[in-house]
């Protein structure tokens, strides 16, 4: 099982196509227009298990938040080994996207080359921009000048002094719901469709079309307990798509809207890239989410890896190789229980997936 996770994007995607390769299965790859941190290319790849007129789709995607990539991309190898495509039903097809963010993956960031959350990238550009109530007025604190000394000290009172009056719940909110006016703050949703989602929607209009049913299952890793695969819903009880995601996932699903999810509300979530591309289709739409540390900890390794690329010179920094270790340790647990965590949880979920979409 280990073997199916690997150390970083280019072992991944190593893995990942040799895996696909092995099973014969159909495979359409989308060149990145830079590059890895030692000149690799970058690319997100696709493969189709099963019947490519299927009417049912599940679509499974790894690395939306890069570095959260090392575990959906060990599933999706696995997938492959393991000969899922012989598990499927007729009319009932497993499609695997490989690195929805590949750049953030090759570099161990949650964001795109241009610090975009593609995970807040896919709300409608046309119409009025969401908004980030109260994240105006911390983004100097959560962007400080300096990460050392009396500058970084300051920030971090106004940050402490936030979550003392507010609450961490709060400040979860504001902070990470995603905001559309700061470019080098945290959770920043663009000013427009990035290649990821241009890439991820393109595909979608020209594979997907013919879909009456699709189910996402989008891997995401940071939140929650330790090695536990939370299935995040959307909407509530009452709301179809809601009461379909409970009805196959059973009652331990969680949603934000309802307020007992790790996670918090969000805008321009991946989902509504597929809903756009597929408007006919009926949609199920989950994120599942892998805890790792706690959650200020985790929070904390975002805020620096933010001020890293900011303001702090990227690799040039002193700074680096801790706040990249910090990243590492937030979204990936590397250790053979956390994998074996995900591995049995992800297969779980999967297969209740597919079940639920042929159903």
């Amino acid at each position: 099982m280990d073997k199916y996770f690997a150390a970083d994007f280019a072992e991944a995607r190593v893995k990942f196509l040799k895996a696909a390769e092995v099973a014969d299965v159909p495979l359409w790859q989308f060149d990145h227009p830079l590059t890895g941190p030692s000149g690799e290319a970058l690319g997100t790849d696709i493969v189709w298990l099963g019947a490519q007129d299927a009417r049912n789709i599940v679509v499974a995607g790894s690395a939306t938040h890069g570095i959260e990539g090392f575990c959906g991309s060990g599933c999706q190898t696995g997938f492959l080994t393991e000969n899922w495509k012989s598990r499927l039903e007729a009319g009932t097809a497993l499609v695997l996207v490989h690195a929805n963010n590949p750049h953030g993956f090759a570099h161990q960031r949650r964001v795109n080359e241009d610090n975009i959350d593609l995970n807040r990238n896919f709300i409608d550009f046309d119409a009025e921009t969401p908004d980030s109530p109260g994240y105006a007025d911390l983004h100097p604190a959560l962007v400080p000048e300096a990460w050392d000394g009396p500058v970084r000290e300051a920030a971090d009172a106004v940050i402490d002094a936030y979550k003392a009056r507010e609450g961490l719940p709060a400040f979860q909110q504001v902070t990470s719901r995603g905001q559309y006016t700061f470019p080098n703050g945290l959770f920043f949703g663009g000013t427009g469709p990035s290649w990821s989602r241009l890439t991820i929607e393109g595909f979608a209009r020209a594979h997907l079309a013919q879909a009456e049913r699709i189910a996402v299952v989008d891997f995401h890793t940071g939140l929650g307990p330790r090695g536990y695969g939370e299935v995040i819903g959307r909407g509530g009880p009452g709301d179809p798509q809601y009461e379909r995601t409970v009805a196959w996932y059973g009652p331990d699903v969680k949603s934000a809207a309802v307020g007992n999810s790790a996670s918090v509300r969000l805008s321009g979530t991946i989902d509504f890239g597929y809903r756009r591309a597929c408007p006919h289709a009926e949609q199920t739409a989950i994120t599942l989410e892998f805890g790792t540390l706690p959650l200020e900890e985790v929070h904390a390794a975002i805020r620096a890896d933010n001020w890293l690329y900011a303001i702090g010179g990227a690799e040039t920094s002193p700074h680096f190789k801790s706040i990249k270790a910090q990243m590492r340790a937030a979204f990936y647990g590397e250790d053979s229980q956390w994998k074996k965590d995900i591995w049995a949880r992800g297969q779980d979920i999967v297969e209740k997936a597919l079940n639920g979409v042929g159903g």
